[in-house]
């Protein structure tokens, strides 16, 4: 599509779009409520309709006493049987997709239903609403004038039913349009390759030519991938590659960890640094503005949102509340209804509201990753801002990251052990042991209190890990590239004696 013709389009696209977000900015639970009942009437003659008898509800009270919360285990049955080529299960169309998610390193796969509703009325149309408010806040962008540079996942077929699995990233690859292929790089055919370290060299040598203007994709990966880019062309920063490059679309994994390391590959104050929420379940989140981070949550993308109070989680008072009842500062376990056959759905995810006018929340975590194996209630945003602060102080740049508890035996205190892979490390290492550690009070009082004089917690054990400790870790779980994360908590020591053993082999 020619470049004037393209900013007419996006032009008259933006002015209607923001006056459409505008209007669920100011009526957010009616146009909840009103979709909860569209999902429910269209749904109504699946199985899980007629089970539920939706086509006697009538309210959201109605809803919430017929259907149950539950996570993927409660579904895995149904799934299945709509994988093997079963229909009009969980949603009345046809599902010809499944975005396989594992949320960490686990073996174990989850295959998430992506309906072509969810599809174009979820993940496509966010697509378009994160260029628009990109747009809307940079009128002077020459973002068309280029290609957006894209690191996807891969694509896995499952030809005898019909239906095919793949990361999610991959799926929305390969049923783009054709404008949207031509506006991107590299080809689909390079895109969708599933081995990373073939893939890697190859979106370099296919991108190096083309006049980037944005990239997309996790940062981890990203990183990874614009690393590798200086070591081919031998330059000191990406500018030096693509000059053109004004903005990074980014998600999956809190960009916290990665900032002074994109500063130093984007030495420029006028890239600029989008964040979206964006999961195999659906598109959450989109950040709306130039100047803070914090994600406005999307309320007509097809998806009712319940939340349950992390307070009361997993406990027996455990209890989930609409939209309308969360409250500015809590944090909260996200339930979804969507158009791809999700009812009451537990994620996983946790996310924090900073502003209930508009809705706009933080990601905090997951509710299977954190450590309260001694009531200090440590979540992945406390663990960002601690290392945040403590790098402020201690000068030192960090890859990646995982923590783990190390339990109490006989009368040894508890603690938390740290396998940190430095990019620079700190010059003084037990300097940067004792911030960290102090950092942590400063944002937990729980953790601060099980610190007071030793009484429950000793001072954290800090491992340096070896280089590429982490990426040989995936390596041999086949998890390269794509939506793979490094868990960052857990209450188990599964992930770190893994680590600690590749560690030592590498050392010896």
């Amino acid at each position: 599509m020619p470049i004037p013709l393209m900013n007419s389009v996006v032009s008259w696209f933006l002015k209607k779009r923001i006056h459409d977000m505008e209007l669920f900015m100011k009526h957010p639970q009616e146009l909840q409520n009103n979709l909860l009942m569209e999902l429910v009437r269209f749904a109504k003659d699946t199985e899980l309709g007629k089970k539920y008898d939706f086509a006697s509800v009538k309210s959201y009270q109605d809803f919430v006493n017929r259907v149950p919360v539950g996570d993927y285990t409660a579904v895995q049955d149904d799934i299945e049987r709509c994988k093997s080529g079963g229909q009009n299960i969980l949603w009345p169309t046809p599902i010809k997709w499944f975005a396989m998610s594992s949320g960490t390193t686990s073996s174990r796969s989850k295959f998430i239903p992506v309906s072509q509703e969810s599809l174009e009325d979820c993940h496509y149309a966010a697509a378009k609403d994160l260029l628009c408010m990109y747009l809307n806040n940079n009128p002077n962008s020459k973002l068309f004038k280029g290609k957006g540079l894209r690191l996807g996942g891969s694509k896995q077929l499952d030809k005898k039913a019909g239906t095919s699995a793949g990361d999610l990233s991959s799926i929305l690859i390969d049923n783009m349009p054709f404008w949207a292929d031509y506006s991107s790089t590299p080809g689909n055919d390079i895109a969708l390759l599933s081995d990373w370290e073939t893939k890697m060299p190859a979106i370099i040598k296919a991108s190096l030519p083309e006049k980037v203007t944005s990239l997309a994709g996790v940062p981890s990966w990203m990183l990874v991938l614009l690393n590798n880019t200086l070591e081919v062309t031998g330059k000191n920063h990406i500018l030096e590659v693509w000059p053109d490059l004004e903005v990074f679309f980014h998600g999956g994994v809190s960009f916290d960890p990665y900032v002074d390391q994109y500063k130093a590959l984007l030495p420029s104050n006028d890239v600029k640094y989008y964040e979206s929420y964006n999961a195999s379940e659906g598109f959450f989140g989109i950040q709306d503005s130039n100047d803070h981070k914090e994600l406005l949550l999307m309320l007509d993308y097809g998806i009712f949102y319940e939340f349950i109070p992390m307070k009361t989680y997993g406990t027996p008072d455990e209890k989930v509340i609409p939209l309308d009842q969360v409250v500015a500062g809590e944090n909260y376990a996200i339930v979804i209804t969507t158009n791809g056959g999700l009812w009451r759905y537990k994620i996983g995810d946790t996310v924090r509201f900073t502003s209930t006018s508009p809705y706009r929340i933080k990601v905090t975590g997951r509710t299977k990753h954190h450590i309260n194996v001694f009531g200090e209630e440590l979540i992945i945003e406390n663990a960002e801002e601690a290392l945040k602060k403590t790098i402020q102080s201690i000068p030192c740049s960090i890859k990646d990251y995982t923590v783990a508890p190390v339990f109490m035996e006989g009368k040894e205190k508890g603690a938390h052990e740290w396998m940190i892979e430095f990019d620079q490390h700190p010059a003084d290492f037990e300097a940067f042991k004792i911030a960290l550690d102090h950092e942590l009070q400063q944002v937990n009082t729980d953790y601060e209190a099980k610190r007071y004089n030793n009484m429950t917690l000793n001072p954290p054990r800090i491992h340096k890990a070896s280089k590429n400790l982490f990426y040989n870790w995936l390596k041999s779980k086949n998890k390269l590239g794509g939506q793979h994360k490094i868990p960052r908590l857990s209450n188990s020591r599964d992930y770190m004696e893994e680590l600690l053993v590749l560690k030592n082999m590498v050392e010896v």
